[in-house]
């Protein structure tokens, strides 16, 4: 890259910068890109064996030793909390905790995602899909603070006390083509499992997700050093790797053959206008 580009993902948990956009995030900083990642909780909701926990006062404080030792892996030029506790899933009674993620107010998350996007210049924001992916309400709302942001950074009128006016030039979303997840929705049933109770806690409905089917805009394509270095950030989340919505069972599988070799992302801004498909986030970004 000749001119410094800077990439900024906004997220909700420990590990969603590697099982979600890994091998992108690997892919540009290996590039010379600044690539940060702004997280709003600790995972504190989180569940793992005791083993995991040994040296560890807290599941929070685990899962954020995962975080930076992922993202050493991935080369990351730093990665921000933002103060939030996770909220759990639907109806959990971490949706009801006084720090929780889903209570806070969408202009106080997004001030502080407004203040890091003018303090780091990013030309690129990636954020979760509006569905959340997999339906999780830290996701959801991380959604809404981030693309509030986006749309009032450039305004020093708004947020006037979080620094001098920036306008990031592009935003996206990881998404991923449903065909497997349809198939599997359809099959499991035969095998005995219930696609609406899937996951570790058995609170991801995989018919939810089968029935969003959101563009594909762009596609980053990994080399082989992208992946291995994406598969180096994976490890790093040991107490993760036994279950959960993105790397145990069978959404797991489909998730990891859905993104074997290529990232996908719908592009939220500018508004898509064409069917050509973007092979790098930073084209047409100056």
């Amino acid at each position: 890259m000749t001119n410094q580009k800077t990439l900024l993902l906004v997220g909700a948990h420990p590990d969603d910068e590697t099982f979600g956009s890994g091998g992108t995030l690997a892919h540009y900083a290996s590039a010379g890109a600044k690539v940060y990642y702004a997280w709003a909780t600790r995972g504190e909701a989180g569940s793992a064996e005791p083993k995991h926990l040994h040296g560890h006062a807290t599941m929070g404080d685990l899962r954020w030793s995962e975080l930076e030792c992922a993202a050493r892996a991935l080369g990351l030029a730093g990665v921000i909390h933002l103060g939030y506790r996770d909220s759990g899933m639907p109806g959990s009674e971490d949706n009801r905790h006084p720090d929780a993620l889903v209570g806070a107010h969408v202009n106080d998350v997004a001030e502080q995602i407004v203040r890091l996007m003018r303090e780091l210049r990013p030309q690129v924001i990636i954020t979760s899909d509006a569905a959340g992916g997999y339906g999780h309400p830290d996701h959801i709302a991380i959604h809404k603070a981030a693309v509030y942001a986006f749309n009032n950074a450039g305004d020093q009128g708004r947020f006037p006390s979080a620094g001098s006016a920036y306008q990031p030039q592009k935003l996206y979303y990881p998404v991923f083509r449903r065909t497997l997840l349809k198939w599997a929705v359809k099959l499991m049933p035969l095998f005995g499992q219930d696609p609406r109770r899937q996951g570790r806690n058995k609170d991801i409905d995989m018919t939810r997700m089968a029935g969003i089917d959101f563009p594909v805009n762009a596609v980053v394509s990994l080399s082989k050093e992208d992946i291995a270095t994406r598969d180096k950030a994976t490890a790093c989340y040991a107490s993760q790797l036994g279950g959960g919505a993105r790397r145990g069972g069978l959404l797991g599988l489909v998730f990891r053959l859905s993104r074997q070799n290529s990232d996908c992302y719908m592009r939220g801004y500018p508004l898509v206008n064409t069917k050509k498909i973007e092979k790098d986030l930073f084209l047409g970004t100056s």
